[in-house]
């Protein structure tokens, strides 16, 4: 006759990590965040850069298009508080307004369009003060000059405009 065995009964194997394997994916994890941080930021800031360009080339753009369908004086200038041009911070809201300026001074009815501010970067334009003035022939003669867009992490770019009116990609810069 055959001896029975008794059933053996093994304890069920554990399923899941340990606090040793936790915090191997966690460091891991940690230096793959600060390897990758860094350069995700200073994609942003190119963007902001990109993006700000973007925004003056179609101001531009619309404005010489506006002078030119309309045959009249089209001007496009910063104005926070969409009443004046400040000519000091093209980073602000821009303007196109139809017809020349009195001064600084624009009148409601002649504002055509709004171009809402920018975020994280700053704008320059020519030391003289003048907003950008286009002509009847979509031409911005005597208002050519360079845009230097200035953004987070040394980021730059410049942005042209030609005597003809039409807004070109400069040189990336270093702010």
């Amino acid at each position: 006759m055959e001896a029975a065995h008794a059933p053996v009964f093994t304890a069920p194997r554990q399923r899941g990590l340990t606090l040793i394997e936790l915090l191997v994916v966690i460091v891991v994890a940690g230096i793959l965040m600060g390897w990758a941080v860094p350069g995700l930021q200073a994609m942003n800031a190119r963007q902001e850069v990109v993006a700000e360009a973007h925004r003056l080339r179609m101001a531009l753009s619309l404005a010489r298009n506006s002078a030119i369908t309309r045959r009249s004086t089209v001007v496009v200038c910063p104005s926070p508080d969409r009443q004046r041009c400040h000519m000091d911070d093209w980073s602000a809201s821009l303007v196109i307004v139809l017809g020349p300026l009195s001064g600084d001074d624009f009148a409601p009815d002649a504002l055509l369009r709004v171009l809402e501010g920018g975020r994280g970067v700053s704008v320059s334009y020519r030391q003289d003060g003048k907003p950008v003035r286009f002509t009847q022939l979509g031409r911005s003669s005597g208002h050519n000059g360079t845009f230097r867009i200035c953004g987070r992490h040394g980021q730059g770019a410049e942005l042209v405009l030609s005597n003809f009116g039409r807004a070109r990609a400069g040189n990336a810069i270093d702010c």
